[in-house]
């Protein structure tokens, strides 16, 4: 029986982490023995499996006591500690500092690690620390995957000849829905509140939206980061007498139902990975405005004009123009939305499962060949 491992910090609720949880739960299905690793236990995490085994090998509650050096050597020689003693085929790691410590752990042993990295690289992996770790480190990484085509030619050519790019895959409820019978008149977004989603950009350019369509109203779906940016919404509403037309609705566990009819799905992004809001709207066939923001996360998935539209970031403008776009076009916006769909072909939980599983594979396998 196949033994794999996954690192991260924590299964708190978010992309990675959902990634993981859905990929632990294909494998153990398959007939794998699972270990998920993780420095802590979060607040609000994603349910496992009982049958996937669970280890934390964080710092003790001693441990925390102690300096800043000695918890960074306890947190590599902990999870060292859990490789030797589980002795996985591979460890694939999601995240920055679980990609290191990944890397770190396994100095010296047989065990195959995957960096796999979820963000923007650029102000992520440009630290002068990364550009330290990165050339001691990733030369000793069996595989790599990536979102898309921008993270992997950030990162240097070794580390782009042994990559793979593997999609997020979509949540199974977000695919297949019924077509709605008729759109209502209103905007929407999906994503947790938080400074870099752009929110803020978003309200403006539909303030002047709602100058050209005052029967049309927006709607945030997304949970509090505590970061301040709620607070920035909710006055930048006051600021704009915006209370009648712009809502923040909160974090809904049925975005696949309350999103579903909406006449654009409008996506306001700085930066991202590849972010699961956008592939679930798409799978729910909506008629997309997407800011092209780096990494290329829609731009991986969207082509400007067929299955969305893609504007610059931060312009607020040329959001405003491309939901006033699709308002006054419904043709188009319908044809944009059913193309947009098509990506549960290719993003499905199964074809993005099956990715994972031949490269794991032929990592696994390259690796006993080399004895």
């Amino acid at each position: 029986m196949r033994r794999i491992a996954f690192h991260l910090n924590c299964l708190e609720q978010g992309g990675a982490e959902r990634v993981v949880t859905n990929l632990a739960h294909q494998f153990y299905k398959e007939g794998y023995e699972v270990f998920i690793a993780t420095e802590w236990v979060g607040e609000n995490e994603f349910q496992i499996d009982p049958g996937i085994r669970r280890v934390i090998v964080g710092p003790t509650r001693e441990d925390e006591k102690k300096g800043r050096l000695y918890k960074i050597i306890r947190r590599v020689t902990r999870l060292r500690d859990f490789v030797k003693r589980e002795k996985p085929d591979i460890l694939i790691a999601f995240g920055r500092k679980a990609n290191y410590r990944s890397l770190m752990s396994t100095l010296g042993m047989k065990v195959p690690v995957i960096v796999s990295v979820r963000t923007d690289p650029a102000g992520h992996y440009d630290r002068l620390a990364d550009k330290i770790q990165i050339p001691l480190l990733f030369p000793h990484a069996a595989g790599f995957v990536f979102q898309t085509q921008g993270q992997k030619e950030f990162f240097p050519k070794g580390a782009q000849k042994k990559s793979r790019i593997i999609l997020n895959p979509i949540h199974d409820k977000y695919i297949g829905v019924p077509r709605p019978a008729h759109r209502t008149k209103t905007v929407v977004q999906s994503g947790r509140l938080v400074d870099f989603k752009n929110q803020l950009m978003l309200i403006r350019a539909f303030v002047k939206v709602h100058e050209k369509h005052p029967d049309y109203d927006l709607k945030i779906y997304g949970g509090d980061s505590l970061d301040g940016t709620k607070e920035q919404l909710e006055a930048l509403i006051r600021e704009k007498h915006a209370e009648s037309y712009v809502t923040l609705m909160g974090a809904s566990d049925e975005l696949e139902k309350v999103l579903n009819d909406a006449a654009v799905y409008a996506f306001s992004s700085d930066w991202e990975g590849l972010p699961n809001a956008l592939l679930e709207a798409m799978a729910l066939g909506l008629p997309i405005v997407s800011t092209d923001c780096p990494c290329g996360g829609p731009r991986t998935v969207m082509q400007n004009g067929y299955n969305g539209l893609l504007v610059p970031i931060k312009d607020e403008d040329a959001m405003a123009d491309g939901i006033c776009r699709l308002i006054e076009n419904p043709e188009e916006a319908k044809r944009l939305g059913e193309n947009a769909r098509r990506i549960a072909e290719t993003a499905n939980g199964q074809a993005v499962f099956e990715q994972w599983k031949d490269y794991i594979e032929a990592l696994i396998g390259s690796r006993k060949r080399q004895g």
